[in-house]
């Protein structure tokens, strides 16, 4: 079982993103958390009481009878969040306290502000969570102790940008079966993709996005991930396509 933690900028990047991977991976029983750096607030329809709610009913969506995926909020600025020493220590105090193995970020390349300052944190924060002598904030929600250093095995990065490009993942993670989750946790933000008229039709961008990755890997759906460090296997048994 691994420890994952997945941040977003805001509440519905991680489900755009990665939302039937999180589903598949709490499905394996993993240790998944969801971290918001900014309640998403304000933003054109909604307030703050209905994206918390919103949220919370998405990582329910998500989540399996054996496996509830917790969720918590760090609470930083909305469309003003900045790369500070601040931030960084606020998202090391969540990889300490929920000891993870493994992190994921936004892509870093966006055109949104607060995608690029998310992931310059999360970038810097990988790093000051393990080191000595610095003691962190423990954030409300998440148990554990956060004094301890740890440094995260793995960071990757996930699709949810406001740039208009092309993804170019490193490799393909199969969520057909979980796809349907995937769309329960996006449809959950009523107050985003339905009552707000013009982003109705990402909910069909998202699903236009999943098949094509799918049929890359001979799957009905897929979502991309990218990686800056050399991906290491075990052998060719996890590899689409291949038995054991």
């Amino acid at each position: 079982m691994a420890r994952i933690v997945v941040f977003g900028p805001h509440p519905d990047d991680q489900e755009i993103g990665m939302g039937g991977t999180v589903a598949l991976l709490a499905s394996q029983d993993h240790d998944v958390l969801l971290c918001d750096l900014t309640d998403g607030c304000p933003t054109p329809v909604g307030d703050r009481p209905t994206r918390l709610r919103e949220a919370a009913a998405a990582a329910a969506a998500l989540s399996t009878p054996g496996r509830v995926i917790p969720r918590v909020l760090l609470d930083l600025p909305n469309r003003r969040l900045e790369h500070t020493l601040a931030a960084r220590h606020a998202v090391a105090g969540v990889i300490r306290a929920h000891r993870a193995d493994v992190i994921f970020a936004p892509h870093p390349k966006d055109a949104h502000p607060d995608h690029l300052a998310a992931t310059r944190i999360i970038e810097d924060a990988r790093f000051d969570a393990k080191l000595t002598g610095v003691t962190m904030p423990l954030p409300s929600g998440v148990g554990g102790d956060g004094s301890a250093p740890v440094h995260p095995k793995w960071l990757f990065y996930y699709y949810c940008s406001h740039l208009r490009r092309v993804p170019d993942p490193t490799f393909l993670i199969d969520v057909t079966a979980h796809h349907g989750a995937k769309l329960a946790s996006l449809t959950a933000y009523r107050s985003q993709f339905i009552d707000n008229p013009k982003n109705r039709e990402v909910l069909e961008w998202i699903e236009a996005q999943d098949r094509f990755l799918g049929s890359r890997i001979g799957a009905r759906y897929a979502e991309g991930f990218w990686t800056n460090e050399p991906l290491g296997l075990t052998g060719l048994g996890s590899v689409a396509g291949l038995g054991a």
